[in-house]
């Protein structure tokens, strides 16, 4: 029979067991995801979205979700046209980018350590889900924090998700004689290990 004291040292081992496993939660306040808007053949934008959650679990699965109704462009009634007419909010609130990622690498990773990480991004927007081949830059941050990056800009196409009517409808509304469907997207995350 297992008394009250061996019940507790058994869930404190087992509690102790599972914080020792590299999992990490994204900090929404020091991470980015922006993306460029070119209107009119020749003029490029910086937009970005404020609200990203996410982590990394015990099995080396990313997963950021991106509130789409966050986005933000500077100018507030842009802001509500890419919600309504591009995005679709009410339909589709939310992106999610998710990737299995090496855990015994990221455990490996000290503080000032650089590794360049290829991985496969999958995106699901707008009711499509897509793979990218992407390579990631990660960073050792002190007390076990990284910094994963993009090394270069990944260029999503608006027509792969759908978006491309949502595109239309925009122009239309601003009176432009074009958007580009080609979207250059870059992100820089930061995580905390989840103690």
């Amino acid at each position: 029979m297992i008394t009250l004291k061996k019940l507790f040292f058994l869930l404190l081992l087992l509690l102790l067991t599972s914080n020792a496993q590299a999992q990490y939660q994204l900090d929404g306040e020091a991470s980015s995801l922006n993306f460029i808007s070119v209107k009119k053949s020749k003029i490029g934008e910086v937009h970005t979205f404020k609200h990203l959650s996410g982590g990394i679990a015990d099995n080396g699965v990313a997963k950021i979700r991106i509130q789409l109704a966050s986005v933000s462009t500077n100018i507030g009634i842009r802001d509500e046209r890419l919600k309504t007419m591009l995005f679709e909010t009410s339909n589709f609130p939310s992106a999610v980018v998710s990737a299995n990622l090496n855990n015994k690498k990221l455990e490996a990773i000290k503080v000032g350590d650089v590794v360049i990480m290829p991985v496969v991004l999958a995106l699901d927007l707008h009711g499509r889900k897509k793979m990218i081949n992407v390579d990631l830059r990660v960073i050792g941050l002190a007390h076990g924090s990284l910094l994963v990056s993009t090394t270069q800009p990944i260029v999503l196409n608006a027509f792969d998700y759908g978006l491309h009517r949502g595109l239309e409808k925009l122009m239309t509304i601003a009176q432009l004689p074009s958007i580009s469907l080609a979207v250059p997207v870059t992100f820089s995350l930061t995580f905390r290990p989840d103690y």
